[in-house]
């Protein structure tokens, strides 16, 4: 069971160093104040390659041609999974990795909406989708004051020509409705995106109706739904999907990459041995050395990202580094692995066995919101990319 777990960490140790590699790299070539020549052009351009394949991108979205603002309620889903940071604060809040929203493209003044969903890949496992309608304030009629809720349908449109007739749309969701407020109602409409998904042709929007309690009809419906057309921005109809890419970790090659391979603390070459009445300097500078976190600040101006990603504008990657020195004490977290290792190489036992490593023993996650390269809002999960704690492996 130890040496599956120690083969695991390795490799999680080397993913890590891996992207970390590709990051100090970047910030390197990010803050060269002369002219790059080729090598260096070059150099960046590959780094930038292996940093979007962390993120599952082959390439970065443009940014939006205009001023965008987000909506707020993706704003706040960030505000409440990640801190400042983007470091997430409960792994159990998302059911799945990725969250996108779509605004509402026809701009109908019907009750009738459609949402072009092509940015969704085809691995992505959809777990649910919800419409999200704002709710305006409700005329004033004779039916107001009869009624002090109606009954809100959304269907899945089947037939683009007939929806009105039953075989021509199926119910999605149905509930009654306040006339007292406005603001955001949110319905569950999964089926219809599955469908959509198996088959883009069959998009056909979705309805809404407005019906009395009973199902009476309304004329005028009392209750009106934000629209695309003459409303602000921040109160249009958005479709909020749900889902998993399958994604669990790093997964960034480090072949054919040069000098990503991980590094050996820099110490000297040959420690000194102990002794009564050392300097309180030489001791300080030995506790320095030892395995510790230290930071590592990812700026995404620095690296060119800031115009598509609106939340963090950086994080603190932070990485490993010191030396692991025989006898291993509990405040390097070692693993018994690690102590078998540390004591087989301090006594020579067996050749070819190296002291262990300073790497990360604890990895959190991440979460970006940036605009996709159709100007959609979304919010993605990205698994070990911040040390919490290092320890001797």
């Amino acid at each position: 069971m130890q040496h599956r777990e120690g083969r695991r960490s390795c490799a999680r140790d080397r993913e890590h160093r891996a992207m970390l590699g590709t990051v100090l790299l970047l910030l390197a070539l990010a803050k060269t104040a002369c002219p790059s020549p080729a090598s260096m052009v070059s150099w960046r351009a590959e780094a930038l390659k292996k940093l979007l394949e962390v993120f599952g991108m082959e390439d970065p979205p443009a940014p939006p041609t205009h001023f965008k603002q987000p909506p707020q309620y993706m704003v706040d889903l960030f505000n409440t999974v990640a801190n400042a940071d983007g470091v997430t604060k409960n792994p159990d809040i998302l059911e799945g990795n990725t969250v996108r929203s779509f605004l509402e493209k026809t701009h109908s003044e019907e009750m009738r909406f459609l949402f072009v969903l092509s940015s969704v890949a085809k691995n992505e496992k959809i777990l649910t989708a919800e419409l999200h309608l704002f709710r305006l304030w409700p005329r004033v009629t004779d039916g107001l004051k009869r009624h002090h809720f109606c009954q809100v349908s959304v269907y899945q449109v089947l037939e683009k020509d007939k929806p009105d007739s039953p075989e021509g749309k199926k119910l999605l969701a149905a509930r009654l409705v306040s006339l007292q407020t406005s603001g955001w109602e949110v319905f569950a409409i999964t089926p219809a995106v599955r469908d959509w998904a198996e088959d883009e042709s069959s998009n056909q929007g979705l309805l809404v109706t407005v019906q009395g309690p009973g199902g009476s009809p309304l004329d005028p419906p009392p209750l009106q739904f934000a629209s695309g057309r003459g409303h602000h921005e921040s109160k249009k109809p958005m479709l909020v999907l749900f889902t998993d890419d399958g994604r669990r970790g790093a997964s960034l090659p480090t072949a054919g990459f040069p000098d990503l391979k991980p590094q050996a603390p820099n110490l000297p070459a040959k420690m000194p041995v102990p002794k009564l009445g050392r300097s309180r300097s030489t001791r300080s500078l030995n506790r320095l050395q030892s395995c510790q976190r230290h930071p590592l600040s990812v700026d995404f101006e620095e690296i060119g990202w800031s115009g598509w990603i609106i939340s963090p504008r950086g994080y603190n990657a932070f990485h490993c580094k010191g030396s692991c020195p025989f006898p291993l004490g509990n405040n390097m977290r070692p693993t018994n692995h690690a102590t078998v290792q540390s004591i087989i190489n301090a006594l020579k036992l067996s050749e070819g066995v190296s002291s262990p490593c300073c790497v990360p023993d604890k990895l959190q996650s991440i979460n970006l919101l940036y605009f996709d390269d159709y100007e959609n809002v979304v919010l993605k999960q990205y698994d070990d990319m911040v040390a919490e704690s290092c320890g001797c492996h």
